[in-house]
């Protein structure tokens, strides 16, 4: 008898204990259960007797390890006799707890101390017993030969899952996934055989690994070098990654990690001469040049022979933030394949080593965790390889995270997370094929656990007995990985104690040969280098550079204008973009001036026409926060999106509009990365506010800001940061121009803040034609996007040039000008109001719209055209001590005292940028704009 069809409405295979609840109720009484499943289950065989359900493994929690499943309080009455069909659905219930809580029960710790009380699965909590361990039992895979006995099968399982390698599948819905790795995984029981040559080269880099942190801290005592000892395999780890990718045609490997191991990496890994980091450690810097950053944060390129081919190795640098380089990392991976064509991401590798204290704290994890999948930050997968150290700085795992693992966060996707006892480089080999062919197959991340210690502490000079006594004196009496090995190959005959030692004689040769060699070297930090197309352009200073042409043919506008306006047959306009893009096409066509929204979008078509790669990514920046941009159009029936600027001919360099996730942090460290392999390209990044760029200072402080100066790197990202004070808060204001200004210096990098569109035009151009590469920070303009008097004749696009500063063209008569008001930004239309209103033939306005660098001998120029004895005023909006008037007096103000009077007009101090009040705010700025202008000099601002 066949059983009659589930019903229509079964819960799925993933809720089987539901529908196994229903069938022992239905054992127990059919007319308990709805009619639907009582046909169904009519049709199975009953079994024999009576038939309790058995019960559900109960779980513990010891304060450490936390869930884990425990013994019954009670053992299960035995079963009696069933069928076979009960039987194997009681196996399948233990597999599957195999499968899903098996790595709660691998020996992880090297050094032995993490408990983990549990003491296996009981057959009696699946309702099954000793009894039956011999009866064949299905594997479900016709492959392995189908049925073994339950013994045989337990035991397949704890090799596979209980073994010193713990692989956590729970969270994975995606049967594909899972499904492959599990046949990955219990076809070799999770063992790898590894040739005898295979083993010596795995000894070899770990016994490299402890000898050159040996011989440093021997040759440098008492330097920090944040030793890797106590987790040596993590080299061996990084070797046998970078080879296997390489066999599945990986051409780069790009590595961020923090400074633990960071030298052994540099110099096993990457290949950096041992002798030129044995002069940085000697320390004999010559004065000048660039600031440059400590040893153990400095980065490295090289290139590797491998079995399968060459290798482009990259260990990005990185400063003492830890995990803030991750998504710089993954730019930096997805410009080098936009670069070379890699739509598949298959030809370069983001490798990411963690620490297990931050990656379990850092709010930046899981940000960078959440882009993986998105489409404008996708790289294919990163391997993610977490050192863990098992302790902090100080701090236990108890004190550091609320939950089992520290890479509990990585759960969040549908990737594996392979926990191995670093002391198994077997296991670690393991680990490293499945992660990287699954990263390889699926384009998915994958995550490394490595269970290790830290032989030395957080770093040399550091005692961890203080805080972690017990750890420290098991760690104390406990032979290396490198002895530990050297013992099994010589035990199992796979070495000879005289092969060894001559590995480890040859490898401290080469240390001592270079340590010499070292003596003789000084380390000049030199200008930015850049390789391949990039090299036409330079870092170094720009103040008094000859301006840089951006102007384009009126032809070349209007070619790329038609394609902006005019979108593809069949497509279904919204409305109101619809009249939108007729405005633009008057605007093209000269019939009305262009506004912000159409300036910028001529940049990018114009530079995308002449072959250049354009990226703009940020929050709802496809629309633009304030509705100006619209550069991604939706069909209203389908949802279909059009990107105007993506199509604008054959050849043009490619464009993506991007809107990113609700982050600034992760997403400006990755346009940050992008902008690094992305020289010759428009790489922005757009904040929905201004403010918010708050929530990124870490990534404008230790990365953009100092690029030339700690890492000898140039960056052309571009910032656009709405600002100006509207009414709208304290929240939705300020973009902290102050802050920006401060860390202006040595042409670090450009600050503007501009009021026409066509500036907009050349500063986006001048960006990409220019021959250095800065950072731009763009004080984007909100109200101004839309405002009457801020507008530019398309004139302005095909003969002007980027103006620093802008001088008064309505000043009728120069000699009658007394008082001269400098500004930036909005303000300078708010003046230009109360100007005309109130008739004052008498002031002048003066636009700075570059601030850095400050085109000092441009402000003197445009003031000469006045009489001596003017009063000179510094206007801004923000507080006083905010905006730019501390700057602009630093700078400014030596130049100007003595040839005449120079003051400010601004808010008074105030702890928050702007008034929540939309009406407090419109006093406020009346009286501000009156004082300057001189017709109320006592008018109070405050």
């Amino acid at each position: 008898m066949q059983p009659a069809p589930a019903p229509a409405d079964a819960p799925s295979a993933a809720n089987l204990a539901f529908v196994e609840r229903l069938y022992y109720d239905y054992l127990r009484d059919p007319s308990t259960v709805p009619e639907e499943w009582r046909g169904y289950f009519d049709g199975l065989p009953r079994p024999e007797g009576e038939v309790a359900p058995p019960r559900e493994p109960r779980f513990q929690s010891d304060g450490f390890t936390a869930a884990v499943p425990g013994e019954l309080s009670g053992p299960a009455p035995a079963p009696a006799a069933s069928s076979q069909d009960a039987f194997q659905f009681r196996v399948d219930k233990l597999v599957e707890t195999y499968r899903d809580y098996g790595h709660l029960r691998a020996s992880l710790d090297p050094l032995g101390l993490v408990r983990r009380p549990h003491q296996g699965f009981p057959l009696e909590s699946f309702g099954l017993s000793e009894a039956d361990l011999e009866r064949p039992a299905s594997t479900g895979d016709p492959q392995r030969g189908g049925a073994i006995t339950l013994g045989a099968l337990r035991d397949r399982l704890e090799e596979t899952y209980c073994r010193t390698i713990g692989v956590e599948l729970a969270h994975l819905h995606d049967q594909e996934l899972r499904g492959w790795l599990q046949d990955r995984m219990e076809r070799s029981r999770n063992h790898i055989g590894l040739a005898p040559e295979v083993q010596r080269w795995l000894y070899e880099k770990v016994m490299q690994a402890e000898a050159l942190e040996q011989f440093l801290g021997t040759r440098f005592l008492g330097a920090k070098r944040f030793s890797v000892e106590g987790a040596e395999a993590l080299v061996a780890l990084l070797e046998l990654a970078i080879d296997r990718a390489v066999g599945h045609g990986v051409r780069d490997v790009t590595i961020g990690m923090a400074h633990r191991g960071r030298l052994n990496v540099l110099a096993n890994i990457c290949g950096k001469p041992l002798r030129q980091i044995f002069a940085e450690f000697r320390d004999r810097s010559v004065i000048g040049g660039t600031g440059g950053d400590v040893k153990y944060h400095l980065g490295y390129t090289g290139e590797r022979e491998t079995p399968d081919g060459k290798v482009l190795v990259s260990l990005a640098f990185n400063p003492s933030h830890l995990e803030w380089v991750d998504t710089v990392v993954q730019g930096r991976v997805r410009a080098k394949q936009d670069r070379r064509g890699d739509v598949e991401r298959k030809e370069v590798l983001p490798l990411l080593v963690h620490g297990d204290a931050a990656f379990a704290a850092q709010g930046i994890v899981a940000e960078s965790l959440n882009m993986a999948a998105l489409d404008g930050y996708s790289v294919g997968g990163t391997v993610h390889v977490v050192a863990n150290n098992q302790v902090g700085f100080t701090t236990s795992p108890h004190d550091a995270r609320s939950t089992t693992y520290a890479t509990d966060v990585a759960r969040m996707l549908q990737i594996p997370v392979f926990h191995v006892n670093g002391e198994d480089l077997e296991a670690v080999a393991q680990v490293v094929l499945l992660a990287i062919d699954f990263r390889q197959r699926f384009h998915h991340d994958a995550v490394i656990d490595l269970w290790c210690y830290r032989r030395h502490g957080h770093n040399e000079g550091d005692e961890p007995a203080f805080t972690q006594p017990v750890m420290y004196r098991a760690i104390a009496g406990r032979a290396s990985l490198p002895t530990l090995e050297a013992e099994r190959l010589v035990r199992e005959r796979v070495a000879t104690p005289e092969e060894l030692g001559a590995l480890s004689t040859a490898y401290r040769a080469r240390l001592e040969e270079a340590y010499h060699a070292s003596a003789a070297i000084a380390v000049t930090p030199s200008a930015p280098v850049l390789e391949g197309a990039e090299r036409k352009y330079r870092g170094g200073a720009i103040a008094g550079e000859a301006p840089v042409e951006t102007a384009v043919k009126a032809e070349e506008l209007a070619e790329v204008a038609k394609v902006l306006v005019t979108p593809p047959p069949g497509f279904n306009v919204h409305p109101k973009i619809a009249k939108l893009l007729e405005g633009r096409a008057d605007m093209a066509a000269g019939r009305r001036p262009l506004d912000w929204g159409m300036a910028e979008a001529l940049a990018f078509g114009s530079l995308a026409w002449e072959g250049v790669r354009v990226r703009l990514s940020g929050q709802d920046s496809r629309r633009g926060t304030f509705s100006h941009r619209h550069g991604v159009l939706y069909d209203t029936q389908s949802n279909r999106p059009y990107t105007p600027l993506a199509h604008l001919r054959q050849g043009q360099g490619p464009v993506e509009l991007r809107d990113s996730p609700l982050s600034e942090a992760a997403v400006l460290a990755f346009d940050y990365g992008y902008s690094l392999e992305s020289a010759d390209g428009l790489v922005i990044w757009e904040a929905q506010f201004g403010d918010f760029v708050n929530c990124a200072q870490v990534v404008l402080d230790q990365f953009l800001a100092s690029s030339e100066a700690k890492w000898n790197k140039l960056s052309g990202l571009t910032l656009l940061l709405p600002h100006g004070m509207e009414g709208q808060g304290p929240e939705h204001s300020s973009a902290r121009l102050e802050r920006f200004l401060a860390l202006s210096v040595e042409d670090n990098w450009q600050v503007v803040n501009l009021t026409t569109p066509a500036q907009i035009f050349h500063a986006l151009r001048r960006q990409v034609l220019a021959p250095w590469r800065k950072p731009l920070v763009v004080m984007s303009p909100k109200s101004l996007l839309r405002h009457p008097q801020a507008v530019s004749p398309i004139e302005a696009l095909s003969r002007g040039r980027f103006q620093p500063v802008i001088g008064d063209d309505g000043v009728e008569d120069a000699a009658a000008v007394t008082r001269v008001l400098l500004c930036t930004g909005k303000i300078y239309y708010e003046l230009l109001a109360a100007r005309a209103e109130q008739r004052a033939r008498h002031v002048a306005l003066i636009r700075l719209e570059q601030l850095y660098p400050l085109a000092g001998d441009a402000v003197l120029s445009e003031l000469g055209r006045y009489r001596q004895g003017l009063e000179v005023a510094w206007v801004q909006e923000e507080p006083r001590n905010m905006g730019a008037w501390d700057y602009v007096d630093h700078h400014l103000g030596p130049l100007l005292r003595g040839f005449c009077d120079f003051s400010c007009v601004t808010r008074p101090p105030s702890a928050a940028p702007a008034a929540g009040s939309a009406t407090r705010h419109k006093l406020e700025q009346q009286a501000l704009v009156s004082q300057a202008i001189g017709q109320n000099p006592q008018a109070q601002v405050a």
